[in-house]
């Protein structure tokens, strides 16, 4: 048979590929199973399975599409997806490219929860310290249901690790729409009391719908408003509430909250046993190390003779005193050269010659300058005089001097012609040193005029 016949690996993975890709029925595909290896890759790509009873796809969803996801996926999750079938080549194995994907049948309580997780986390809530768990307890107080299993495995560990510890039950309903409500007021009320060291809280596991009341923002708030200590346990090892989150210690189980909360007495005892032992070996220890040191002091040369201590401490003053001295001699002779060889360069540069000379530079300028401004005045002055001459000269009050005067009549008018005047009008008349008040008594023209 000839070769070409046959088909590569590639080329029908390509084939199939084509087959997948152009199929109306697979490009738009919805998906319900249960989430299978699944493995949290932040910010990348997740690759995970579905399967049911019977079969399993293996599945893909790229960050784009992944970081649009309201909730936390985790393994063994019902969930409902959408998607398209495809064919990887390198592999020949098919799975789906998941769009998007919710929780099947829980998807609106799983949305709640990651919005009000994602309020809280925006609010700083989860980063606030978390208060310390007493170790020695005196009163716990627990907020449960008090007809649960709860409080029944709280009791028996705490009867067992802890017997001294006074247990106090607040009932609270731990199911239901006032859950939330009587949770809230219980621990309000113990906070009220003020004489707990410790809260537990908690309830046994359930769905989602069951352990809700501890998803509900005032039972977190409640949690973080409280003075004393709160440990959570709510549902089991593989549920997270809120309470849980807020919490300033979670555990597991109830079983596993009563033994964080309290130590065990017996353990305790040996513990203080032990150290009673332990501080009891130290001491005498401690007491034979100092009796071997004061016996081998008590042989010390310089404590049986304790003046020669003081006869090498005057030998080193001495020597450092003649040390001191010719250090101060030499410090002060390289002060004294350095001093006479910064005077004689301050000599070699010294100003005064050159401030001399611009001195007498600037005297002279100055006489220049005086010289110059005489001559302007002078200058100045004597045209000032002609000038005032001048306007001497052209004054009419010049003319008065050669007995000449100047009538004005009303108003300061100067009367130019004898139509000015008229029978019984006062004149002014303007003379040299004065003025002469006329009062016309005739007035005649002159016919030659």
């Amino acid at each position: 048979m000839d070769n070409e016949q046959y088909l590569t690996v590639t080329a029908l993975s390509q084939y199939l590929k084509r087959k997948f890709d152009v199929d109306p029925y697979l490009g738009h595909v919805y998906l319900m199973g249960e989430i299978s290896n699944f493995r949290m890759r932040p910010k990348a790509h997740q690759y995970f399975s579905l399967k049911d009873d019977k079969a399993k796809i293996s599945a893909i969803m790229f960050r784009s599409s992944f970081e649009k996801v309201k909730f936390q996926p985790e393994e063994g999750m019902q969930v409902l997806v959408q998607g398209r079938i495809s064919l990887y080549e390198p592999s020949g194995s098919y799975q789906i490219y998941i769009d998007s994907m919710e929780p099947a049948g829980l998807g609106a309580l799983y949305l709640a929860f990651e919005q009000l997780k994602k309020k809280l986390a925006q609010q700083g809530v989860f980063d606030l310290p978390k208060k310390p768990i007493p170790q020695f307890p005196k009163r716990i107080a627990v907020v449960t249901s008090q007809s649960g299993a709860v409080i029944h495995d709280i009791m028996t560990t705490v009867g067992r690790r802890y017997p001294i510890v006074q247990l106090v039950l607040y009932p609270a309903q731990v199911q239901g729409d006032e859950a939330a409500t009587t949770i809230v007021r219980q621990i309000k009320r113990i906070n009220e009391a003020g004489n707990f060291d410790t809260i537990i809280i908690g309830r046994g596991g359930g769905s989602i719908e069951d352990l809700w009341p501890f998803n509900e923002e005032i039972v977190a708030q409640a949690i973080v408003e409280s003075q004393i200590p709160v440990i959570s346990s709510v549902g089991h090892e593989t549920d997270t509430t809120i309470a849980d989150l807020v919490a300033d210690l979670r555990a597991a189980t109830p079983t596993a909250a009563a033994e964080l909360a309290t130590p065990v007495l017996t353990d305790v005892l040996e513990h203080l046993q032990d150290l009673h032992t332990r501080l009891y070996s130290a001491q005498n220890n401690i007491i034979a190390n100092y009796q071997q040191k004061l016996q081998t002091l008590s042989q010390n040369v310089f404590l049986q003779h304790p003046e020669r201590i003081y006869e090498v401490y005057l030998q080193k003053v001495d020597f450092l005193k003649d040390k001191l001295q010719q250090n101060t001699q030499n410090i002060l002779s390289r002060s004294k050269n350095t001093l006479v060889q910064d005077a004689n360069r301050l000599v070699r540069v010294s100003p005064r010659e050159q401030i001399y000379s611009y001195g007498n530079q600037v005297n002279r300028n100055y006489q220049i300058l005086i010289n110059n401004v005489n001559k302007i005045i002078n200058k100045n002055r004597n045209i000032f005089n002609s000038q005032v001459a001048t306007l001497d000269s052209l004054s009419p009050l010049k003319t008065l001097s050669r007995g000449y005067a100047i009538p004005t009549g009303k108003n300061g008018k100067v009367l130019r012609d004898v139509t000015d005047y008229q029978v019984g009008d006062s004149v002014d008349l303007r003379v040299k040193h004065g003025n002469v008040k006329l009062i016309t008594k005739e007035v005649s023209e002159d016919n030659n005029g």
